[in-house]
């Protein structure tokens, strides 16, 4: 039997009969957190139940992935795609994108290099060129404008023989503009037709 005992710190010294001492050390009962409301250490600590979850962010990470890699190869657009045609008159030349997205800005490129003089060169455009797309600039300015046929006739003036007219169109897709669209372009010398030019763009949501 211990016949005295002094608390001091967490440790108490106690002494025998015997009259030796020493000294014993109190252990602190460890302090455990309750678990939150809502959470259950089976389901959110040992994942019970969530074997298969690995495996299916791995698989939507790589469709992901493969979604990148098919953008990069201009599947979704907007790289350019010239499109050519040559008479006696004169070569024409269309550069403009067969697959856009909505939203995307993007230009056209048309270029008339003429054999022979054209006394009134004159694009007309399909409806698919602005139906759901809004064209913003045109450089240089056509000498008019007109409708032929509910398509959109730009009268670029003379274009003498041996010599090129180049016209750039800047576009912007409407967001909400999806499907196929015809783009076919005509060239003209005044109302005689000299060569067309059949195209179509893809756009993607």
């Amino acid at each position: 039997m211990f016949e005295s005992c002094r608390a001091h710190s967490r440790q108490w010294c106690c002494t025998s009969r015997s009259g030796l001492s020493r000294s014993v050390t109190a252990r602190a009962e460890p302090h455990v957190v309750d678990i939150p409301q809502g959470l259950t250490l089976e389901h959110h600590r040992d994942l019970d139940g969530r074997e298969r979850r690995p495996h299916l962010r791995r698989v939507l990470v790589a469709l992901l992935a493969a979604f990148l890699v098919v953008a990069l190869f201009n599947v979704f657009g907007q790289q350019p795609s010239t499109s050519a045609a040559t008479v006696p008159e004169a070569r024409f030349e269309v550069s403009a994108p067969t697959k856009l997205r909505g939203g995307l800005f993007f230009q056209a490129r048309f270029e008339i290099a003429a054999e022979e003089e054209i006394a009134n060169a004159t694009i007309v455009l399909d409806e698919g060129w602005l139906e759901g797309i809004t064209l913003n600039t045109v450089e240089p300015s056509p000498v008019g404008e007109a409708s032929r046929d509910g398509r959109v006739a730009l009268d670029l003036g003379r274009v003498p023989a041996g010599s090129k007219h180049v016209l750039y169109l800047h576009f912007q897709v409407n967001p909400t503009t999806v499907g196929r669209h015809e783009q076919g372009v005509e060239l003209y010398d005044g109302k005689r037709l000299l060569v067309s030019i059949d195209r179509t763009v893809s756009i993607w949501p």
